[in-house]
């Protein structure tokens, strides 16, 4: 099996890319169609956020097999 900060790991970067990847686009397209710009850039903002988690989450795995954790 695999140890708590691995399956935390794995967890969050599922959280974060399910938001990135389906949800966020969701509340950018709905706050453009009501005319909320500021709505807008929020959502934008956290999508590069949420990019960013998504990298450092990869590169946190990708070192996690690299020493033979996973």
């Amino acid at each position: 099996g695999l140890d708590n900060t691995t399956y935390n790991l794995i967890s969050a970067l599922e959280r974060e890319a399910d938001f990135l990847y389906s949800t966020v686009e969701t509340y950018i397209n709905d706050a453009r169609k009501e005319s909320r710009p500021q709505a807008e850039e929020i959502w934008k903002t956290m999508k590069d956020d949420k990019r960013k988690h998504i990298r450092m989450l990869r590169e946190a795995l990708s070192k996690e097999a690299t020493e033979n954790k996973m």
